[in-house]
């Protein structure tokens, strides 16, 4: 940067004027400074006691295998069931236990959907709470 040395009296100064940049950019810095506390967030984690003793090893839950053919038939880990009111039974004698047993329902594709839903009902008459579809026909080639 040149700075003018002499030259004519009365000539015009064409500079910025620098100081209004500074007054507003400190402003900003102080601003900045003052809210960056209020922005930062504190997480509050419960961490375990390290002198606590280890918890329980989980059991795997009791599976109970529910197949349904294409025919209608209903296969309760492996043994035929004859009617609806026999699963009802099996249903209500599971669902006492301490935890309830899984309840794995593999449907064939073929299978009609009244079955399905009746089968899905008695479980849920029944207060059965795990309840999950399990598709073994993708894997089986």
């Amino acid at each position: 940067m040149s700075i003018p040395v002499g030259g004519a009296e009365g000539a015009t100064f064409c500079d910025i004027n620098t100081t209004p940049l500074i007054d507003v950019m400190l402003v900003l810095l102080v601003t900045l400074i003052v809210t960056l506390p209020v922005m930062t967030h504190a997480v509050k984690l419960d961490m375990p006691n390290p002198n606590a003793p280890p918890p329980p090893q989980d059991q795997p839950p009791e599976v109970i295998d529910l197949e349904i053919d294409y025919d209608g038939t209903v296969v309760w880990n492996g043994t035929p069931v004859a009617d609806l009111n026999q699963i009802e039974g099996f249903f209500h004698t599971e669902a006492a236990k301490d935890p309830q047993p899984e309840i794995h329902l593999r449907p064939d594709r073929r299978a009609k959907y009244g079955v399905v839903a009746k089968v899905l009902a008695a479980a849920q008459h029944n207060h059965m709470k795990k309840i999950g579809f399990v598709n073994v026909a993708e894997f089986s080639e």
